[in-house]
């Protein structure tokens, strides 16, 4: 299965693999050089497929949990002031995608969307400490009434040309529902309250959709 955002690059890698693989074969006498050419596209294929792919994941909704809204690595747990929304002091939870991830972004809770707004900006390498607040991102906070506010940022990195973001103030969240997908490699950052129970490790490899990273 493949994200919507995919369907359209796999489709346009599709056909230029089999216009390439068909003038490899018509034109290219040398095989050895054939043959390593028709490996290259079906790679680049492949990695395009993989990039898009969009898992079914096994969400078990609850109103006190948080969970990963992205697969990857936790790269950051600490204590911030988040200054955009809540303007106040935040455990800062951070987790760094690479481009074999899977790059779907899952709602963290389900709720109501209070703010969702997106803001333009640079491709630091997506570990930079400015990333979060000087790259391209998009900034939602979700809310219900057990856990309370969560805020969630994605954010581009050195190779992520584009971030997609549905969610829109006043939506109904649903937790692990598909919220968006950012393209080519990244990180999402999670602030969440000072009392939170952070149930995830520095280094600690996350699921989206299913991996608790918090709880009340």
């Amino acid at each position: 299965m493949f994200h919507k955002e995919g369907h359209k690059i796999i489709l346009i890698t599709f056909l230029i693999v089999i216009a390439g693989v068909v003038l490899a074969d018509s034109f290219i006498t040398i095989e050895w050089l054939r043959l390593i050419l028709i490996i290259a596209l079906l790679v680049l294929l492949v990695l395009i497929l993989q990039f898009f792919r969009n898992p079914k994941r096994r969400t078990l909704a609850n109103d006190k949990q948080v969970i990963s809204p992205v697969d990857g690595k936790v790269v950051v747990i600490e204590e911030v002031f988040e200054k955009e929304y809540f303007k106040e002091k935040r455990l800062q939870v951070s987790v760094f995608m690479s481009p074999i991830n899977v790059h779907v972004t899952r709602y963290p809770i389900g709720g109501n969307v209070l703010f969702s707004k997106y803001h333009p900006g640079k491709y630091l390498v997506a570990w930079h400490p400015k990333a979060s607040e000087e790259n391209e991102r998009t900034t939602i906070v979700v809310e219900n009434d057990t856990y309370g506010k969560v805020l969630y940022r994605q954010i581009a990195g050195a190779l992520a040309k584009r971030i997609v973001n549905y969610a829109k103030p006043n939506d109904k969240a649903v937790q692990g529902a598909d919220a968006g997908f950012i393209k080519f490699g990244s990180r999402v950052d999670l602030f969440l309250p000072l009392d939170t129970n952070i149930k995830v490790a520095l280094n600690q490899k996350v699921r989206g959709g299913e991996t608790v990273i918090a709880e009340h």
